[in-house]
């Protein structure tokens, strides 16, 4: 970036607009823990998302317009001797695959089922699964992905939790996944050991940047 006519560009900027944020899942499985879901519901402490933005400045219009092609060279510099396509992104594209697997899974569609009868049971609207209750539209989530914390977002969310206990519902989802995991990696054993390698090359890149770096 000074080498494009910012000398003095923040090393953690912020964007000069609030960036909208996809909402995530916060695990795998959804809310698990069920303080966080009776302070919370399906959204989390204000004061810990505050903590993870950007402490620098905001950028200048200018200056975000010359970040693309200052992150495009930084990407290049830390990816050589990496063939993205082909190993570096193998693993999370064979785990679309792989979640579209276990999604048709038997087990995990009663254990699904049985979650969400008693979710209703409960009084609360009959998700078909938990990542169903997390996104629901209802909890209004803001531009920084939280939720309002409503007292009907957070009494579903403790049926949420409650009932994942219940029934093991995280246990039989975590045990399908981890036997799709397996299978698919034992079918494609060559292909996930290239982007083992790859992820192995990349770390040794970063290392030595941080080296040079002091």
């Amino acid at each position: 970036m000074a080498e494009r006519g910012h000398p003095d560009f923040p090393l953690d900027p912020r964007y000069p607009s609030d960036p909208v944020v996809a909402t995530a899942v916060s695990t795998d499985y959804g809310v698990l823990d069920l303080a966080t879901a009776r302070r919370w519901g399906y959204g989390w402490d204000p004061a810990k998302s505050a903590a993870l933005r950007p402490k620098g400045r905001r950028m200048t219009n200018a200056e975000y317009a010359g970040l693309p092609a200052c992150s495009a060279e930084a990407s290049r510099r830390l990816m050589r001797g990496i063939d993205l396509k082909r190993d570096w992104l193998y693993a999370s594209t064979r785990a679309i695959e792989v979640d579209k697997a276990v999604k048709r899974d038997p087990r995990l569609r009663v254990a699904w089922d049985v979650w969400s009868r008693c979710v209703a049971e409960q009084g609360f609207t009959r998700y078909p699964d938990p990542v169903a209750a997390y996104t629901d539209t209802a909890w209004h989530r803001g531009s920084d992905g939280n939720t309002r914390h409503t007292q009907r977002e957070r009494a579903t969310a403790v049926a949420d939790v409650t009932c994942k206990r219940r029934h093991h519902t995280a246990e039989l989802w975590h045990a399908a996944r981890a036997q799709k995991q397996a299978a698919d990696i034992t079918r494609h054993r060559d292909r996930y050991a290239a982007g083992l390698q790859a992820l192995r090359t990349y770390r040794a890149t970063i290392a030595e940047v941080l080296r040079k770096l002091g």
